[in-house]
């Protein structure tokens, strides 16, 4: 058999190379410097530390919409937004301080494990400054490429970020394409250079590429250590003084966006609510503007960065609401909750996630199939960037075809369901969505429209009833030392990338703006990339539309019986290539036999790549 189970599975030891980021190093965090904020926090630590045993419900009432502040931390991958947000909960008193602060707001046990955030996480801070109490809403979101979609839910919420760049490293890809999503949202952003405590930190220069890049006064970074302490409390200041409270009215009837939503088995949907009108209690009766189905609030509270119930949430507050939400489809991202019998103009909601890798998943045992989709559906409900397509094989049974943002996403929600649902699947090959238009009015009616999406490989059309192929692009974003620009350029012509930019960001760093074809860059370019830069070179793509291309498909057959499983579509003038690299890997995994076995890969009749495995004689 060559399919394996959970993250064992043949296809991450022979086809992948995940194209994740190098995991975050676990530094020792110590007790910041005392500083004012210290006693500003006091109220809070004695009225709404996160320990479960306070009774008493924070009073959100008294703070006036001019006293609130929401605000991301964005960042590119290891540049220090958990250990920011660490230290912020320190200063106010949301957490004691105690050396065991580590990603307090990565509750998830595969952040824990692999030192990434990978879930954004809210927290209210209550803070006292220059006299006055202020509500400062703090959600700490993911780095990776892979989550953006979770950076671009959580700015929803916010009017400012803090856009965190390492002393060390400079900016990254990630912290390009994190700005401008800040910039697209209009929102203030106040950038925060840290680990100046390094003994390599050099940020004046950070600061000379941050005015350059992002067109920032120096004047306007913040030069902080989190891990230390060091200048945090700047930041508090700066988020008062700089970013704007929110645009909201109180006296209008309810209007609130689900921008994010967990499952709770005991209490159903707990959906994180921003409110941009009205107020709402518990008690109260609320409609989806998605299902138009009516609620009743069981209860509603601030995130402190545990679950703290309040009596209301006021316009301009971010908080938790749970009103018996049980099916995962009553709780859509973007959703709009209004008051029964005042209905409102819904709010523009997200633009919903394009995935960017498909892979098929099927239980071990058909007898776990029912297992497997309830456990399935709570956790896309957990992360709604995952689009879930029932799938079937010859092979594997009934299953679904998954599509993720990324490898990482797709790694990562494997080990979810193992974790938390103790399931175990089989995954298939990765690919990415493939289009083609259809020749004839006859396929046209048959498929209702001209122009197919193909995320299963094995339904890949013939070529005699396709007009032209089209594939995926994405514009990618290269930040790396000049010194390795030659290789990485050679890199990228041999993946059929277009340059598009060439941009010396200072004296030693280059942006190189590339056309990829996704298909190119899904499975290991990343590690190529940092394999040919010493680790040092970044990477960030983004959607960039389809293109015409002369696509393949390759079969694989054993003993000349084709499995579907192992389909691949390919570039025609790269066919040979992959196919035999396939046909070797699959010679060095697949258990020897007592008998002969023969592996090609084909085009059509045609076989382009073969191995055999010998004959492997039996033990006396």
């Amino acid at each position: 058999m060559w399919t394996l189970t959970g993250r064992s599975c043949w296809h991450r030891r022979v086809l992948l190379s995940c194209a994740t980021g190098p995991a975050r190093p676990q530094l020792p965090r110590f007790r910041p410097a005392a500083s004012h904020g210290d006693a500003a926090g006091s109220w809070a630590s004695d009225r709404l530390c996160s320990s479960a045993g306070h009774k008493e419900k924070p009073d959100t009432s008294r703070f006036a919409v001019e006293d609130i502040r929401n605000f991301s931390i964005i960042a590119h991958v290891d540049h220090g937004k958990s250990t920011l947000a660490d230290r912020l909960l320190e200063l106010t008193g949301t957490i004691d301080k105690t050396k065991n602060n580590k990603q307090v707001l990565d509750k998830l046990q595969v952040e824990r494990e692999r030192g990434i955030t990978v879930k954004a996480q809210t927290a209210s801070l209550f803070y006292n400054f220059e006299g006055k109490e202020y509500l400062l809403n703090l959600i700490d979101t993911p780095g990776h490429v892979d989550f953006s979609y979770e950076v671009s839910r959580s700015l929803s919420a916010c009017q400012g970020v803090l856009l965190v760049v390492d002393a060390n490293e400079g900016i990254q890809a990630q912290t390009v394409a994190n700005f401008f999503l800040a910039f697209e949202a209009q929102l203030s952003v106040i950038p925060v250079i840290n680990k100046i405590d390094l003994k390599n930190a050099d940020p004046e220069r950070v600061e000379k590429q941050i005015e350059k890049v992002f067109d920032i006064p120096s004047n306007d970074c913040i030069k902080i250590s989190a891990k230390l302490g060091t200048n945090v409390e700047h930041v508090l200041q700066a988020v008062i003084e700089r970013i704007p409270p929110p645009k909201v009215h109180r006296k209008n009837p309810l209007r609130a966006l689900v921008f994010d939503s967990t499952f709770d088995q005991y209490r159903g949907v707990i959906a994180n609510v921003a409110l941009f009108d009205g107020v709402v209690s518990k008690g109260d009766k609320i409609v989806s503007a998605h299902t138009q189905k009516t609620y009743e609030v069981n209860e509603v509270g601030v995130l402190n960065p545990n679950e703290q119930p309040t009596l209301k949430l006021y316009a301009g507050q971010v908080g938790y609401l749970i009103a018996g939400m049980k099916d995962v489809t009553e709780a859509q991202i973007g959703d709009t909750l209004y008051l029964h019998n005042h209905p409102v103009e819904p709010l523009p909601g997200f633009k919903s996630a394009k995935p960017m890798v498909f892979a098929g998943m099927y239980p071990i045992d058909q007898s776990e199939y029912n297992n497997l989709k309830s456990a399935i559906e709570k956790l896309t409900l957990n992360d709604s960037s995952v689009t879930v397509h029932r799938d079937s094989s010859l092979a594997l049974g009934a299953g679904w075809r998954l599509g993720f943002l990324g490898l990482l996403h797709m790694e990562v929600f494997n080990q979810r369901l193992e974790q938390e649902y103790n399931t175990s699947v089989v995954l298939t090959t990765p690919t990415v969505p493939y289009k083609a238009v259809l020749s004839s009015a006859k396929l046209i009616k048959e498929y209702r429209e001209k122009e197919i999406t193909i995320i299963n490989p094995a339904q890949f059309p013939d070529k005699s009833k396709v007009a032209e192929y089209l594939e995926p692009l994405v514009l990618g974003t290269i930040i790396t030392p000049d010194e390795y620009t030659g290789k990485i350029m050679v890199l990228c012509q041999a993946r059929r990338a277009v340059q598009k930019h060439l941009i010396f960001i200072d004296q030693n760093r280059v942006m190189l703006k590339y056309l990829f074809p996704l298909n190119e860059i899904v499975v290991d370019f990343y590690d190529s990339l940092k394999s040919l830069s010493s680790g040092y070179a970044s990477f960030d793509y983004e959607d960039a539309g389809y293109q015409t291309a002369e696509l393949v498909k390759m079969d694989i057959l054993l003993n000349g019986n084709i499995v579907e499983e192992l389909v691949t579509i390919v570039h025609k003038d790269k066919a040979y290539s992959v196919g035999k690299t396939i046909c070797e890997r699959l010679k060095d995994s697949l258990p020897r036999q007592l008998f002969e076995i023969a592996i090609q890969a084909a085009i059509g009749n045609k076989i382009i790549a073969r191995e055999t495995m010998v004959v492997t004689s039996p033990e006396k």
